[in-house]
């Protein structure tokens, strides 16, 4: 695999650039998404246009296989890679549907008051799942409960009553970028908040919130 990619990105003003990136790169990418999203409390970014260039190199490496022969030892050892891709991808994809699952008002309700311009959490496919899912359990709700409810319990903000992402969690993280001047909120009334720096390649334990978005840049990768 030696063929370069084009994936469109977005500079920070907004503005959409062409990335053009080699297989191994593709791959790093993803990993780096599937590792923040597992780890991460609340649903990130949408990587869809990675999803698609990693499902379109997967058809490519089976269509490559297809004219080697079987006997090669090159086809078991590139199958063993194309099944390890597979599995982030689909582990990267689930994690999504999980936290979409476990945090859907929330979900949607920062995707109709997301700024113009700001990258979505939610792909296409996932907006029209949470959508779904959400009308699925207002039905469900109504029908197995709240109809049997007096008057004035037969509504139920789902916004108020499904729990949101804990974005004080704690989280590890190893510095892929140098940051300076980093805010860290006290713990406890009795302390200040303090500065630290974070050195690359050092790794951390502390507060999501705090680091929330130099994940979203790519500064940090959480572990």
């Amino acid at each position: 695999m030696t063929e370069e990619l084009d994936l469109m990105g977005q500079d920070s003003d907004g503005s959409s650039e062409e990335v053009v990136l080699t297989p191994a790169e593709l791959i790093e990418r993803l990993e780096q998404a599937w590792m923040n999203e597992k780890f991460a409390p609340e649903l990130l970014e949408s990587k869809s246009e990675i999803v698609e260039c990693v499902m379109e190199q997967l058809e490519h490496m089976e269509e490559n296989l297809r004219r080697v022969k079987k006997e090669d030892l090159k086809v078991s050892i590139h199958r063993m890679e194309m099944e390890r891709i597979r599995y982030v991808l689909t582990s990267y994809l689930r994690c999504r549907l999980t936290k979409i699952e476990k945090f859907f008002p929330h979900v949607l309700e920062k995707e109709k008051t997301r700024p113009e311009g700001e990258p979505s959490s939610l792909s296409p496919e996932e907006f029209a799942f949470a959508k779904e899912y959400m009308a699925s359990t207002d039905t469900y709700l109504k029908n197995v409960a709240l109809k049997h409810m007096p008057p004035n319990l037969q509504k139920v903000d789902l916004l108020r009553s499904v729990p949101k992402p804990d974005l004080d969690s704690y989280v590890f993280l190893r510095v892929r970028e140098r940051q300076e001047n980093i805010l860290v909120e006290p713990e406890t009334d009795e302390q200040r908040d303090y500065v630290i720096d974070l050195e690359e390649g050092s790794q951390h334990l502390i507060r999501y919130k705090t680091i929330a978005p130099l994940v979203a840049s790519g500064a940090v990768q959480l572990i």
